[in-house]
């Protein structure tokens, strides 16, 4: 038996609220705990075997301009296994070590360093803190990590990733191979590290599935506040402002360049400039997410720029409404991964024949994938630490099965750039998204991005009581 849905209907009182703009969403709940990556590390040593040894990379600083860095984040996988935070890092897993099988190289303390860059936890906060068996400053990692790869046949590392430190891992493996004859022995085999570790990731744990469900909170009350910031004449800048506000006001941050396209801007897939004008009669199509703690939400809505859909606005979005909650009832154990995008693909090909969109059967017309020209993206992804979250789609050859804690979003859409031929007029220049994060659950599938409403009425409430309260205020 299916779990019982929560209406998507706003609460009164988050609709009348706009005075003050929504509320916080809740109190967040506990950071993962230390005893959390120490079960991640045993899980993948067994998997890796006694006879192996990984090696695991932070992320590096990167450049913006001049001597100006990116804001810094770590890398995924390293934060997955350790929870630090901090770059020119390295994590080590020995199975079977008997000194210690966690090991750490980390930035020394240097108390001049951290008067201008702040604090480091040094080796000693890397073990008090951070759960280490041992830590070493970083510096003196070709001192001794080529003795801990020695006599280890494996070395599960990630290639690719970064390629100054593919360099140094492959000089060390070569080190130990140049002195054989001084019966020292190399691994003979380097094992990429994801195949393991990123299907480990796949599956959520409770403590993480809060961590989601707390970014899914802070993204609805964003997505909430542009709608009753949004009025023709408001730039799109403006709206992603807004956005931001509400993310970095519950301590978060984007998880992806927000998209904010009103009009035509709304049928370009990744637009990024967020610089028009939003004009009347027009849609916007927002598609923003928040990271909390390392773990991302992703949301798309689309509502009329004033407040109201007109007929074929409405007809349109009705329809990818359609599609996105038939997606979304296909999410459940033993499904497998492409079922949803078969059955959004099925409502949205039926309902561009009623709206004169195509002309056909609908099952020639699917075959052809005629529907690529209106709708020409898949209909979700996993979501989890990265947006676009790692694991296989399929095994072998087939489409995987869905299981309870995978976590993937449902986001059918429809666009009609001004200018396309061959369709009734009042659908151009219509971009409509529609994307929910949805976690698989044992009875069926749980929406975390219920928050935030859909159905065009409630959307139009929302914008109404909005609208009302500013008229009130001046």
């Amino acid at each position: 038996m299916a779990r019982p849905r929560r209406s998507t209907e706003p609460r009164r009182r988050a609709v009348v609220g706009t005075r003050r703009g929504p509320e916080l969403p809740g109190a967040p709940p506990p950071p993962l705990g230390r005893d959390e990556y120490a079960r991640r590390r045993r899980a993948l040593m067994r998997e890796m075997g006694r006879d192996a040894i990984a090696v695991i990379a932070a992320a590096p600083v990167h450049l913006r301009n001049n001597d100006v860095e990116y804001a810094y984040r770590q890398d995924s996988d390293f934060h997955h296994l350790t929870g630090f935070g901090e770059p020119e890092s390295v994590a080590v897993l020995v199975p079977g070590r008997p000194q210690g099988e966690y090991l750490l190289f980390v930035r020394d303390r240097d108390p001049t360093r951290e008067t201008w860059d702040g604090r480091r936890a040094g080796p000693a906060g890397a073990c008090r803190d951070f759960g280490a068996d041992d830590a070493f400053p970083i510096a003196d990692i070709d001192e001794i990590l080529p003795g801990l790869m020695e006599s280890r046949a494996r070395v599960f590392y990630t290639v690719g990733v970064n390629r100054d430190f593919d360099q140094r891992l492959v000089g060390w493996v070569n080190g130990l191979r140049a002195q054989a004859k001084h019966g020292r022995h190399a691994p003979h085999e380097i094992v990429a590290l994801e195949h393991a570790l990123h299907e480990m990731r796949l599956f959520k744990s409770r403590g993480e599935v809060e961590q989601m469900r707390h970014a899914a909170r802070i993204a609805a009350a964003a997505h909430l506040r542009a709608m009753r910031h949004c009025r023709p004449g408001v730039f799109e800048y403006e709206i992603a402002a807004e956005i931001r506000h509400e993310f970095h006001r519950a301590d978060a941050d984007i998880s992806y360049l927000p998209i904010v396209g009103g009009g035509a801007n709304g049928c370009i897939l990744h637009y990024r400039e967020n610089a028009s004008l939003l004009r009347d009669g027009e849609l916007l199509l927002i598609d923003a997410g928040c990271e909390f703690r390392h773990y991302a939400s992703d949301i798309t809505r689309t509502f009329p720029v004033n407040g109201r859909f007109d007929a074929a606005q409405r007809a349109a979005y009705d329809l990818v409404l359609e599609a996105n909650r038939a997606a979304i009832e296909a999410v459940r154990p033993g499904e497998h991964w492409n079922r949803p995008h078969e059955v959004a693909v099925q409502v949205l090909t039926a309902g561009m024949v009623r709206l004169g969109l195509l002309k056909g059967r609908v099952p020639t017309l699917i075959k052809e994938e005629a529907y690529r020209r209106f709708y020409m993206h898949k209909t979700g992804h996993w979501l989890g630490m990265d947006v676009h979250d790692v694991g296989e789609y399929k095994i072998g050859d087939a489409w995987r099965a869905l299981e309870p804690g995978m976590v993937l979003t449902i986001e059918p859409g429809l666009y009609i750039p001004p200018g396309t031929r061959g369709v009734p007029p009042e659908f151009r220049n219509i971009g409509i998204r529609i994307e929910d994060d949805v976690l698989v659950t044992r009875e069926g599938h749980e929406v975390l991005t219920d928050g935030v409403p859909k159905d065009a009425d409630a959307i139009e409430a929302v914008m109404a009581a909005a609208r009302a309260a500013r008229s009130t205020a001046s």
